[in-house]
């Protein structure tokens, strides 16, 4: 394989093409799989829609703050970019290894999970089992197998060119907003449900502060991707308009479709039905139209998903293509092929700690503990852009956040609420969290005290962002 290295990734991504990365991002397996848990926390169907609505608009008040840190900073890494631009290289660092770990690598586990769990029907039994029962530390299964194996297809696609992963990015997506729609429609106009529904109330459970924060963290993670075309900043097209505009379109899109697809939910079976269940979206399906026709509705939402793996697949890797382009990551990972301008080593990496993950972690946990990380590193994002609205008041800024500073102060406002929350009521997986954090810090140690001099961070003020 040829590995002469160009400079710079390619920019050939337009505002149609980062619109649909951020629906696809967005729309994954949590809108499919955790209104259930969330049901089961709150206990009320009003209770559900409102916590949807207002984790909407917490991810359009986060994308607003992020459209104006791209515009101004329009390079790939997305928060570690932001972050080494405002607090310098150690927040970055750990924002990058966040992006990592939990930001791309976790989420492609839990959709990949999701995505086989549905197309095979359920859950299957496992062929192998490492660790105790209650608490295994490897699981061998069907759904295991399938999910690892959609991980690998979808990386080696990636890995051919931006071209055709753009390609096949658009036409998994096209799929799965049609269905979405097909099935709002059909599921309101033509399904078998009952309004009534909406009224009923789970017996025993009331709305507290504690169990409305630990939803809004299924809710932050269903709605986390609105910051994907942050990511590809270095490949977006006139990224002063474009990058923008993709992240508030797409948030706005994904928001009213949470609503309608929760609100099907609701119609086609009683709260007590749904509460708990992971594969919500086929129970719906079966109750709306028949256990034939919602049999044909699990393998929409299964290819659908591929979507979701698809768009986290493709950006991911170049958080830490930049990482690694400031001698702060392996060396190996900054290095884009010569044919095809595409991170390859990057990209490997992550799809091998994806599958890790599906082999090893638990599906409910897992969900919590991504929405708990990432809301830290989100929050601090977020604080930068006010850090350098006061401390580089010169930096060109081609797009500005509407209702600033409103608009940042409600979402670090809310981000600290479902952070001590979610110590209170999930503490163990609060530390893991943490832990995560500061594992991130040590490495950030060992690759600094082996960066040289030479490569010492460049201004960032010197790109163009004049889209």
């Amino acid at each position: 394989m040829n590995q002469a290295q160009p400079r710079e990734l390619r920019r050939e991504i337009g505002l149609i093409s980062a619109t649909v990365l951020v629906i696809a991002n967005m729309i994954g397996s949590g809108i499919f799989t955790t209104s259930g848990f969330i049901l089961a926390e709150l206990g009320s169907p009003t209770a559900l829609l409102l916590c949807w609505l207002l984790g909407g608009l917490f991810a359009l008040a986060g994308a607003l703050c992020y459209g104006e840190l791209g515009a101004m900073l329009p390079r790939a890494g997305g928060e570690y970019a932001y972050l080494r631009a405002s607090f310098g290289p150690l927040p970055a660092f750990v924002s990058g290894w966040i992006s990592l770990i939990v930001g791309f690598s976790a989420p492609i586990a839990a959709a990949a999970i999701a995505f086989a769990t549905y197309f095979l029907g359920g859950a299957s039994d496992p062929w192998l089992i490492l660790g105790s029962a209650d608490s295994p530390w490897l699981r061998l299964s069907p759904v295991t197998l399938l999910a690892c194996a959609a991980v690998i297809l979808l990386s080696l696609v990636h890995i051919h060119s931006l071209r055709l992963g753009q390609r096949v990015q658009n036409l998994l997506t096209a799929f799965k907003i049609g269905f979405i729609l097909v099935f709002i429609g059909g599921g309101l106009w033509l399904g078998q449900g009952d309004f009534g529904h909406l009224t009923q109330t789970l017996a025993g459970t009331s709305v507290t502060g504690a169990s409305f924060a630990v939803a809004l963290i299924f809710v932050s993670f269903a709605y986390s991707g609105w910051n994907a075309a942050a990511y590809l900043g270095g490949e977006i097209r006139r990224p002063g308009r474009n990058l923008p505009l993709a992240l508030a379109l797409g948030t706005l899109v994904v928001t009213a479709l949470y609503l309608l697809l929760n609100l099907v939910y609701l119609y086609a079976l009683p709260p007590a039905t749904l509460s708990g269940q992971l594969e919500i979206g086929t129970d719906a399906a079966r109750a709306l139209f028949g256990p034939g026709i919602g049999t044909l509705f699990g393998l929409a939402i299964a290819l659908g998903l591929l979507s979701v793996m698809s768009a986290m697949i493709m950006a991911g890797p170049r958080v830490y293509f930049a990482m690694a382009r400031d001698a702060l990551f392996f060396r190996r990972f900054g290095e884009v092929h010569a044919d095809r301008y595409t991170p390859v080593q990057a990209i490997v990496f992550q799809a091998l700690i994806a599958i890790a993950m599906i082999l090893v972690a638990a599906y409910d946990t897992l969900l919590i503990y991504i929405g708990f990380t990432l809301s830290l590193s989100s929050m601090l994002t977020v604080i930068g852009l006010m850090r350098l609205r006061r401390h580089a008041p010169e930096r060109p800024r081609p797009y500005r956040t509407p209702g600033y500073p409103f608009t940042p102060l409600l979402f670090i406002a809310g981000t600290i609420w479902i952070v001590l929350y979610t110590l209170i009521s999930e503490p163990l997986v609060g530390l893991y969290g943490i832990a995560t954090l500061l594992l991130g810090l040590l490495l950030y140690r060992l690759f600094s005290t082996t960066r040289t001099e030479s490569a010492a961070f460049e201004p960032l003020g010197s790109e163009s962002t004049s889209g």
